[in-house]
């Protein structure tokens, strides 16, 4: 184990550092209570990608406020005399700074033989794919450091993470809405900030959504805010210390928002079995961080232990078990769905 992070033997039971706020599930009932003030008003629209063996939708969705949000649904084509059983979901999330991309550029879940909702994380897309969803809430504009970390951080009411967590749980609602998936099967998905997503939207859907059956987080962002600003060194983590840095008067106000989008604090209350990955020389995402996630996920849940296990790749950074991984998922959610 190099020396970026606990030893082994203390990452395998370290729990993390961040404070559990006493208003958590009063706070994220009234967000998605609010949310659901808006119709989802999703709508399907049929694009050509000249992939034969997939058919595409473009995907709009009423996410936080009302605000539409964009999503690609990829579905395996029907075959000649083939008819259609309600396919099981995955919904994907994206890692940071990255849009959905053009129509045909991700399809694997599809290529499986499942459902397969892509959704668009609201003011991204300029560091990776190309996104189309913009973040219109007023505090986008404030005062932050370079990035997405500190919008609105003064308060969790407006904090940029509220919006996007609950465009999560709206994006499991809109797949759920399309005829040929089977709500009662659906799995969430993602790498880096997309597997804090997959947590989050496992966590928050306990208790408010049914047919969320399975979590599948990569080397999960968002988690344990307090040890990832002391110890991660690239990446995203870093846009929290510079701003803090500068503005020596918001460090009270920043660590009073945090937890409440600290996926160690949401996915305690899983419910769903989960397969993670860890990468143990990882600077963005540092280990000591997805473990916390790890350990505590389910912890909270009704009705017993959660089924959960974490892939571990000794060598790798940021990119973690990569293409090797995919494999081992898409192995696991075969066995899971069947």
């Amino acid at each position: 184990m190099p020396a970026i992070d606990l030893p082994l033997t203390e990452l395998r039971s370290y729990r993390g550092s961040s404070p559990l706020p006493d208003d958590l599930d009063a706070f994220w009932d009234a967000t998605i209570a609010q949310a659901r003030e808006h119709p989802l008003a999703v709508r399907f629209e049929r694009v050509e990608t000249y992939l034969p063996l997939v058919e595409t939708f473009d995907v709009t969705f009423a996410g936080y406020g009302g605000d539409p949000i964009k999503a690609w649904l990829h579905l395996p084509a029907l075959q000649p005399g083939q008819q259609r059983e309600p396919l099981p979901a995955v919904v994907h999330y994206l890692g940071y700074s990255g849009g959905r991309g053009l129509a045909h550029q991700n399809t694997l879940w599809a290529q499986a033989g499942y459902a397969m909702l892509i959704m668009d994380s609201r003011g991204q897309g300029y560091g990776g794919l190309v996104g189309e969803t913009p973040d219109p809430h007023p505090s986008a504009g404030e005062t932050t450091y370079p990035g997405l970390m500190t919008r609105g951080i003064l308060d969790p009411h407006t904090y940029y993470f509220r919006r996007l967590f609950t465009d999560a749980i709206r994006a499991i609602e809109a797949v759920q809405a399309h005829p040929d998936v089977d709500p009662s099967r659906v799995a969430v998905q993602g790498v880096s900030q997309g597997g804090g997503l997959a947590v989050a939207a496992a966590g928050l859907a306990a208790g408010r959504i049914d047919g969320v059956v399975a979590c599948l987080p990569d080397v999960n962002f968002l988690a344990d805010y307090p040890r990832a600003l002391d110890i991660a060194t690239t990446g995203p983590y870093p846009e929290l210390e510079n701003y803090l840095k500068r503005h020596r008067d918001h460090v009270d106000a920043a660590f009073a928002t945090l937890p409440y989008f600290d996926v160690v604090n949401l996915g305690r209350f899983a419910r769903v079995p989960a397969y993670f990955s860890v990468a143990l020389r990882d600077t963005t995402c540092p280990p000591s961080t997805v473990y916390a996630t790890h350990n505590r996920y389910g912890e909270a849940a009704d009705g017993g232990p959660v089924e959960k296990s974490i892939e571990e790749y000794a060598f790798n950074n940021h990119e973690g078990g990569g293409e090797h991984h995919v494999v081992r998922q898409l192995a696991w959610l075969r066995k899971l769905f069947g």
